[in-house]
């Protein structure tokens, strides 16, 4: 790894603008699909009741449609699970009373089609807690996002900390893009895995960042974008490396975990990759952008010691 370091001298920030632009379509694309489009909430969000059926050969969804629609479920969603056998089917939040016995209902009305139909799994999320869901959810993301911002300020020097600001707001609204884009649920899992890659994507900053400034206190000559390069080209393979086997691990639990975790798995995934760009072009890039220099970095004699952890 050694050897690697010393010879990358990939020059990043002269780059930097073709990856603004870049940076630049993917949050165009997003936000409008935010807007437009919005995020497909699962029942963690929206309440209602999820049913989870198996059957002995192929389910023919458009004739499982056809059967709800009859009896009643005209709102309902059929999809396939993981397997051609295996049927998914969500229903919209309504009466109480009728919920108690909505799956037996449901079960009776595809065995009557079908007699090899097996329940496998029910849930049911009231309108009011999925509220609560929402907004406890929501909560959380503001709490987080809170402390990481009183972190980075206490962390990071003036230039530096709205470098990594932006960064994260980068990496949350690519995420939740691709979600809305793709239309893959998003529900309590994914939202944990939100937070997930709000904490990669800081640490991977920090990890840049601290080499920034200890590279600018040991070259004497140089501008800052070439310093910011020979940073990014050091800490380049111990980063690769730690994403390279993350996103082993996740591709692992994505292709063979079930469909159970496949939208935690791909929020991880995506956060993994956007937060290791965004370190490099997006921190740095703005970090540059206003005007990083050594003066900046120098501790002066009587704060030294204090501020020498703080880049």
């Amino acid at each position: 790894m050694q050897i690697l370091k010393d010879k990358l001298a990939i020059d990043f920030m002269g780059r930097r603008h073709i990856a603004i632009i870049f940076s630049a379509v993917l949050l165009a694309l997003a936000i409008g699909s935010l807007l437009t489009r919005g995020l497909n909430f699962g029942i963690d969000f929206t309440g209602g009741t999820l049913i989870e059926v198996g059957y002995q050969g192929p389910a023919d969804l458009g004739e499982i449609r056809a059967v709800l629609e009859e009896n009643g479920y005209a709102q309902a969603q059929a999809q396939h699970f993981g397997t051609s056998r295996d049927v998914l089917i969500r229903i919209p939040p309504s009466d109480e009373k009728l919920n108690v016995k909505l799956s037996d209902d449901i079960l009776a009305a595809l065995q009557s089609k079908a007699a090899d139909v097996e329940m496998r799994r029910v849930e049911f999320v009231g309108p009011q807690i999925g509220e609560e869901l929402t907004e406890q959810g929501g909560l959380a993301i503001i709490y987080a996002l809170i402390g990481i911002l009183v972190y980075i300020m206490l962390r990071f020097h003036a230039r530096f900390a709205p470098g990594a600001v932006v960064a994260l707001i980068h990496d949350v609204i690519i995420v939740l893009g691709v979600f809305s884009l793709l239309q893959v649920e998003f529900d309590l899992t994914v939202l944990a895995a939100l937070l997930a890659v709000i904490g990669y994507s800081l640490n991977d900053t920090i990890v840049v960042f601290d080499r920034i400034r200890e590279t600018f206190r040991k070259m004497r000559k140089g501008t800052p974008q070439q310093i910011i390069n020979t940073s990014i080209n050091q800490t380049l393979a111990r980063t690769l490396m730690t994403s390279i086997t993350t996103l082993l691990v996740l591709a692992m639990l994505y292709i063979f975990g079930g469909e159970a975790i496949n939208s935690f798995s791909l929020a991880l995934i995506l956060g993994v990759v956007v937060g290791t760009y965004s370190s490099i072009y997006i921190a740095s890039t703005t970090a540059l952008a206003l005007g990083i220099s050594k003066q900046d970095l120098m501790p002066s004699s009587r704060d030294e010691n204090t501020r020498d952890s703080t880049p």
